[in-house]
């Protein structure tokens, strides 16, 4: 790939987070596009998560969620994925695209919104 047809990814973010089920994860997949605060979602469930909660080490099945946006919407996202997500503390790690290809770079961008409208 040339330099004219990628992009640094400077602008690209990915934001992990996972949900219970895969329900859940299109409804949030969902109303995020919806609200233009990502591009897209990928939903890959069958992951077992293992982790402590209140003093209990878990293990359950899980749905990951990788979101595709830009740095200019970042704070809006996270703010509403804490917002509208199911779990008391959800997952949300924030994740710089260190490469993006140029056209798709820019058809994340042109799909998120920047200014809130």
């Amino acid at each position: 790939m040339t330099g004219a047809e990628r992009a640094s990814g400077s602008n690209i973010r990915v934001v992990l987070s996972t949900v219970s089920d895969r329900d859940a994860a299109a409804r949030l997949a969902r109303q995020l596009v919806d609200e233009r605060l990502i591009a897209c979602a990928n939903l890959l469930p069958g992951i077992t998560s293992i982790y402590r909660w209140k003093d209990e080490v878990q293990t359950e099945g899980e749905v990951l969620m990788i979101l595709k946006t830009q740095t200019a919407v970042l704070d809006r996202l996270v703010q509403r994925l804490q917002e509208i997500h199911p779990y008391d503390v959800p997952e949300v790690v924030c994740l710089p695209a260190g490469f993006t290809a140029a056209p798709y770079a820019r058809w994340v961008i042109t799909e998120t919104r920047a200014g809130g409208d």
